[in-house]
């Protein structure tokens, strides 16, 4: 544990830690629980997995340092005699590479390296190898969050590093960023959500620019197809309900994509293969097992080692059961492929109903939207459209049938959008040490953004819904 450190005023100090397991779980998981976007990965206990389990460590190019800040409290409001309490907090690591960030730096570490700078090592905040977006920089308030962001620009300047990269930021962690003076960058993930996009009666074709989009932005906007704002868009608004079940939501796309989509099951069914699921705890020590073995093929099939251990699995199973999703393809009795989803269940509300002393949370709070993630998956056997059936329609019947509210189908894959896994945008926030490459990388993340507005709306046009209700 680094000596804290002062900060502003008297009453906060600042602690880099080199292990998340030095930071109380409880507390780290209750100051989670406030953000207007957590997801289980930056739950203390999917952190710490990939800590002990040697997926995300020193050995593997993650060095922790996660950053933490405390405000100092009397001993007798502190109750137990501890002097602080955390206020903010992010997953912080030393990169001394690249790999899996789903944020594609490599041609900037090139340009430093052909100038004779060090890019290596570099700050991340970002739960490792997870491209999921959602709350990055953990706040009790909008100016705790700010000032967690200067201190992590403070320390950086400090260590004479590189830069700095806070990846799938959530929009108050980006208001944060832009304060602060970062650079932003755009990308784009494709989601979907338990009910059919608003569509006007008798639109025959995409709105003009600046026009209302057919899933509720305005085309070309920046800010309309961010994760937050589509979501919203998307969300069922007043009596609008989920789909009743997968033919519902069938009915509500294109001819042609429902047919492609109806032609895609019948391969697999009529190759012989079936589905089951199994969540949570009922999820077998066998299945676990053998769904390591097609994740672990999945990687050597394109020629990569796997990021994640089967130790980090095993501590999945045994310290958050309650966030994963296993689905199973079995034919002739025998399992084939697999198909692992994870699952929030956090609380969202207001922050004096949560208590970051005690990691408690008041349980009278509204659910957030439920949500399930598609994260990995592999087969022992080559089966026509069973990637689509494993990763795509048998989660989304699940929600269907289960009433989530939402499937994020991970990092890029324009593919998904025939499944009506609609584009959002995603956004990361930078900061270069260097002011001429900071200037050069600026002007790139222009153009850059430029041509994902522009990349939104070619995608606006292959809308795979119904021009008009019914």
């Amino acid at each position: 544990m680094a000596e804290p450190t002062k900060k502003g005023l008297d009453n906060y100090v600042i602690r880099v830690l080199s292990s998340p397991l030095d930071v109380p779980a409880g507390q780290w998981n209750a100051l989670l629980a406030l953000q207007p976007e957590p997801t289980p990965f930056m739950r203390h206990e999917y952190l710490a997995a990939m800590h002990t389990s040697g997926s995300a460590a020193p050995a593997t190019g993650w060095t922790p340092h996660f950053f933490t800040i405390w405000r100092r409290v009397s001993p007798a409001a502190a109750g137990d005699g501890d002097a602080t309490e955390l206020v903010a907090a992010c997953a912080l690591y030393l990169k001394s590479h690249s790999y899996g960030e789903y944020v594609f730096d490599h041609a900037w570490a090139n340009a430093y390296h052909q100038h004779g700078l060090t890019y290596f090592p570099k700050a991340l905040v970002a739960p490792p190898f997870t491209p999921v977006p959602g709350a990055r920089l953990l706040a009790v308030d909008a100016p705790t969050r700010l000032l967690l962001v200067e201190a992590l620009v403070a320390w950086c300047e400090q260590e004479e590093l590189s830069s700095l990269h806070i990846l799938f930021a959530s929009e108050v962690d980006v208001q944060a960023c832009e304060a602060a003076g970062l650079m932003l960058r755009h990308n784009v993930q494709f989601h979907w959500t338990n009910v059919a996009p608003t569509l006007g009666t008798n639109v025959s074709s995409l709105p003009p620019k600046g026009a209302d989009s057919p899933w509720g932005g305005p085309v070309g906007n920046p800010s309309a197809l961010t994760p937050g704002t589509a979501r919203a868009a998307l969300a069922p608004q007043g009596d609008v309900a989920h789909f009743s079940g997968f033919d519902d939501f069938l009915m509500s796309l294109s001819q042609e994509k429902r047919k492609k989509i109806r032609q895609e099951r019948r391969k697999v069914a009529e190759a012989g293969v079936t589905f089951r699921w199994s969540l949570g705890a009922d999820i077998s020590p066998a299945d676990w097992d053998f769904f390591y073995q097609c994740y672990e093929r999945t990687y050597y099939e394109h020629g990569n080692a796997p990021y994640l251990s089967r130790a980090f699995f095993r501590h999945m199973a045994n310290h958050m059961p309650e966030n994963w999703l296993l689905f199973v393809g079995e034919r002739a009795g025998a399992p084939i492929a697999t198909s692992l989803i994870a699952i929030g269940t956090y609380l969202t509300g207001a922050k004096d109903q949560f208590n970051t002393k005690s990691g408690t949370a008041d349980a009278s709070l509204p659910p957030a939207p439920k949500v399930a993630y598609g994260r990995y998956w592999g087969a022992t056997e080559r089966v026509d459209c069973l990637h689509f059936e494993a990763c795509y329609y048998q989660p989304l019947q699940w929600c269907i049938e289960q009433g989530y509210d939402r499937f994020e189908g991970g990092a890029q894959g324009e593919h998904k959008m025939a499944r009506a896994l609609l584009p959002v945008r995603t956004e990361s926030a930078h900061w270069l040490a260097h002011p001429a490459f900071s200037d050069a990388v600026e002007r790139f993340l222009e153009r850059e953004g430029a041509g994902i507005n522009d990349y939104l709306d070619d995608l606006a046009r292959r809308n795979p819904f119904k021009n008009s209700p019914g």
